[in-house]
């Protein structure tokens, strides 16, 4: 705990330019009415937390303006004590109370008064934020005169006598109010993240993508503003919301430049290092966007069961730009066979980190020409998988399932056209999703052996064949089917007795063709 400092030390610092903003912090969002509410809690002595420094001889190359007001800069020969937590707080205090830096027009949250006429208690405020007409002479005081005493005499001129005996006593608390403050001492960039971390948890917004730009800047790059030009240049092909991402992104990062997917690992690299090597970790992931998509008919982030999936995948195709690595058939083969392991599998379930850094690690080798085996302990599904199972559009066993019928070339269930699946997986929403057997037939007939949505009653089907299905039974609307429903039945691996109004043997029948090719696609028999 740093020794607490008082209203006029802390307007001193900042003036000197000792005491700044990090560009990564956010901007100044506080109304006027909180802070005025500051201004009560520090008159009455109040708890409002303290504010939290880093102590650094680094100078950022980007910093953030305290609110309208631009500091002076610091002298060099000086550290500089960054606000990691409390930039509002500090901010308001200096808005209100400086008098050096003027600016076009003042803010309203700046213009604090005290109300004269108020009845002090414990609860109610004494102090508002106040501008024109609202301002009422001898009543309303401007407290942000009270370190300036050329300016306080003038202010209290036209006031009695027993007035200014009470405005001096407001005065006084603010003169003698201590800010509690704590300071982190350090150049380990790796423990100011932690920190920053951890605020963050406590419900402060942080960004840790602007927190690294601070570390990466030049003059001619921005970490944080090629990340946005990475999402608008992934927009056209269905990854606009990859380019959002930027917690993947950097992990993405970490994994190509560090060889680790952590950002800790990122942020203990050299800013140079991750200039130089940006545009390989582009590659990387344009790269594994093109494998996704033709391979895997994967047309948007939200298609993904994990994530994390892109991870291993950059590394692998991470190079120099225009010479993206070529994939054989046997390489894209054991791609494949890992992603459906991992995700059928539901490998990141359990220990995510641990799990993701080995296959980064095992992907870096498979690069540089190691063909062994890249997935991890093959399994076999039991058809329990897909009967026991309830379908929810985003969790990761739904996604991989979703994914698996993608792979047949499905076709909508009644009138058999083949589903537009860049369409369907790029809108990604339950609409194209439906039950086999309807929820209402099931219900009217008391069929319940097993869960009306489990895996196994689930189907590409269009919102117009939907439409027709309503409640009927599969022997009623197989009548509105073609007459050769041959293919129709092999796409969407359809059992012979579908269409017999048993729901039972239906979902047993269709679980062990569904197991069937989910054990071929683990592998690699497809």
């Amino acid at each position: 705990m740093s020794d607490p400092l008082n209203i006029r030390k802390i307007i001193e610092e900042l003036m000197a330019g000792r005491m700044r903003i990090p560009d990564f912090q956010r901007g100044f969002v506080w109304d006027a009415e909180r802070v005025a509410y500051l201004m009560d809690s520090i008159y009455k002595g109040y708890p409002f937390g303290s504010i939290l420094f880093w102590r650094t001889r680094q100078t950022l190359s980007h910093e953030r303006d305290l609110g309208p007001f631009t500091l002076p800069q610091n002298d060099p020969s000086y550290p500089t004590d960054y606000i990691l937590d409390g930039q509002q707080r500090i901010t308001s205090i200096f808005g209100v109370f400086q008098s050096e830096i003027h600016v076009e027009e003042k803010p309203l949250w700046s213009k604090i008064y005290y109300d004269l006429e108020s009845d002090e208690n414990a609860q109610d405020s004494s102090f508002m934020a106040l501008d024109g007409d609202d301002i009422r002479a001898n009543r309303h005081f401007p407290i942000g005169c009270f370190f300036d005493p050329v300016q306080y005499r003038k202010e209290t001129s036209n006031y009695s006598d027993k007035q200014i005996e009470r405005i001096d006593r407001v005065q006084a608390r603010f003169k003698e109010a201590l800010i509690p403050t704590q300071t982190i001492d350090t150049e380990d960039k790796t423990a100011v993240a932690i920190v920053f971390e951890r605020v963050n948890r406590r419900g402060v917004e942080l960004d840790t993508v602007q927190l690294l730009s601070a570390w990466t800047w030049s003059g001619d790059f921005d970490l944080n503003q090629r990340f946005e030009d990475l999402a608008a240049e992934l927009a056209p092909f269905g990854f606009h919301d990859l380019g959002k991402d930027k917690d993947l992104l950097l992990r993405c990062c970490s994994a190509v430049l560090a060889g680790d997917p952590s950002p800790d690992a990122l942020i203990s690299l050299n800013g140079t290092k991750v200039r130089a090597g940006f545009e390989e970790v582009i590659t990387g992931i344009k790269g594994a966007i093109d494998f996704l998509q033709k391979n895997l008919h994967i047309e948007t982030l939200d298609n993904l069961p994990y994530d994390n999936l892109m991870v291993p995948l950059t590394v692998y195709f991470a190079g120099e730009p225009k010479s993206q690595k070529k994939i054989d058939d046997a390489a894209r083969k054991q791609i494949l066979k890992w992603f459906w392991n991992t995700c059928l599998g539901r490998r990141y379930n359990s220990q995510p980190v641990k799990s993701l850094q080995e296959d980064v690690a095992v992907f870096a080798m498979f690069k540089d020409g190691d063909l062994s085996q890249i997935t991890h302990d093959m399994f076999r599904l039991h058809p329990s998988y897909f009967s026991g199972t309830v379908f929810r559009i985003n969790s990761v066993i739904s996604r991989a399932y979703i994914l698996m019928l993608a792979q047949r070339a499905p076709r909508s269930l009644v009138s058999g056209t083949k589903v537009d699946l860049r369409k369907v997986l790029k809108d990604y929403n339950r609409h194209e999703f439906h039950h086999i057997y309807p929820r209402s037939y099931l219900k009217v007939s008391q069929q319940d052996a097993y869960n009306d949505s489990c895996l196994a009653n689930i189907c590409f089907l269009s919102r117009s064949d939907n439409n027709t299905i309503s409640g009927l039974a599969p022997s009623k609307y197989r009548a509105k089917m073609p007459d050769d429903i041959g293919q129709i039945v092999r796409a969407n691996l359809l059992p012979d007795d579908t269409f017999l109004d048993n729901y039972k043997s239906f979902v047993q029948e269709r679980s062990v063709l569904l197991r069937q090719y989910a054990n071929d696609l683990l592998a690699g028999e497809t």
